[in-house]
């Protein structure tokens, strides 16, 4: 007896790759111990965050016994956090925001559930690159949307023609992520900026039909990860219909707290007399989550202008470019985030994840992703781990070819 739609029963099956690979990892852990396995296989960011973390939770903890201190707050944020954010992302994207130009939310995941709650309608099509975030297709899916997969390039570059083929009366919105998860790759500023004058060209035509706007909707967890000198191009100040969510569950290790931010052009917030803000706070409210975590909020605001330590994910990266390479694992050095996303041995994903499982190593096949053939690594682990994994691959992959 099916007890679900058929929606999520589907969705359940395209997010299990990455489920079962932590269940797999919690059976080989119990069964040969934590330091005999090699788990590659969850984002979850393990550096500690940043000393000021101490003070300013102690901080929190004074102002927590005074009235209403760990109390309900405005729906779009605490006031004197959404200014400090402003001030935050106007240096950040290089554009002058202003509070009424955000809003505080549950995290990057509950921006991008927010957002397409407000703008998309039963059948409107949201555009993504692939390979892609897995989840993508449930947060848009949750309102009628239809994610609509266009292959990246072989290094994963946007191939800006078949994006363009793609958009359609249908599209609503052009999802980037940059630094990408599962890739790492960088998007560079020529290519974003061809992809706002798409979008610009296609609303000025809807603009003359009275339709409604095609967005660029940009996913920055991972902005600050960014190796090698690559440029992370700030897409905000590219066209008036740009949006950007992002979270500081990576850059400050504040995963579990739950905290994250939705940014405007404020020159659309101009163009629709503030009603896609006024609906965005209105969402945030009505979807359940009233207001993002008060104690997440004032962390975000006093420590958003640190990080963690990055060079230790800069180390890790190198390593396992290092591990990789040795093995005779084709790769894209991942110029971003912390992950990679290399060629199974062999072209078949999930026979390489089994060979790797045999060496106790996890790791996730890129079909989850939307590009199999390859398998996605997260290097959100200690360098020991890592250096401990490289006789496992080459056995794995030499089983493969």
């Amino acid at each position: 007896m099916q007890t679900v739609t058929n929606e999520f029963q589907d969705a359940a099956g395209k997010s299990s790759f990455i489920r079962k690979m932590f269940e797999k990892g919690l059976e080989l852990k119990q069964k040969y111990g934590a330091d005999a396995v090699c788990d590659f296989s969850l984002g979850n960011p393990d550096v500690p965050p940043p000393a000021a973390a101490r003070a300013a939770l102690y901080k929190i903890a004074d102002d927590a016994v005074q009235p209403l201190g760990l109390g309900y707050c405005p729906n779009a944020g605490i006031p004197a956090v959404r200014a400090r954010m402003a001030d935050y992302l106007s240096r950040q994207q290089g554009l002058a925001l202003t509070a009424n130009d955000l809003v505080m939310t549950v995290g990057a995941a509950s921006a991008l559930v927010c957002f397409f709650r407000a703008t998309i309608a039963e059948g409107d099509e949201v555009i993504v690159p692939s390979p892609y975030f897995v989840e993508y297709g449930n947060y848009c899916g949750h309102f009628g949307g239809v994610l609509r997969p266009v292959p990246t390039r072989e290094d994963f570059t946007l191939d800006l023609d078949a994006i363009a083929a793609a958009v359609s009366p249908r599209t609503r919105a052009i999802l980037v992520n940059s630094p990408n998860n599962p890739t790492g790759t960088v998007y560079s500023r020529a290519e974003l900026e061809a992809l706002a004058a798409l979008v610009e060209k296609v609303n000025a035509a809807r603009g003359e039909k009275g339709e409604r706007p095609l967005f660029i909707l940009s996913d920055e967890p991972y902005r600050a990860f960014a190796y090698d000198g690559a440029d992370v191009p700030a897409i905000l100040p590219m066209t008036k219909f740009a949006v950007v969510v992002g979270s500081f569950s990576k850059t400050l290790s504040l995963a579990g707290e739950r905290i994250g931010y939705l940014a405007v052009n404020p020159a659309l917030t101009q163009l629709d007399g503030g009603t896609l803000m006024s609906t965005l706070i209105l969402v945030n409210r009505t979807l359940g989550s009233v207001n993002a975590p008060v104690i997440g909020q004032k962390l975000a605001a006093a420590l958003c202008d640190s990080t963690v330590d990055l060079a230790i994910y800069k180390r890790r990266r190198d390593l396992m470019a290092k591990v990789l390479t040795d093995a005779g694992i084709s790769f894209t050095m991942p110029r971003g985030a912390f992950y990679f996303f290399p060629k199974a041995p062999g072209g078949d994903d999930a026979k390489f994840v089994d060979a790797l499982l045999k060496e106790r190593i996890l790791a996730v096949p890129g079909a989850g992703f939307g590009r199999a053939g390859h398998i996605r690594l997260s290097c959100s682990v200690d360098e020991k781990i890592i250096a401990r994994s490289a006789e496992g691959f080459k056995r794995a992959a030499e089983a493969c070819r």
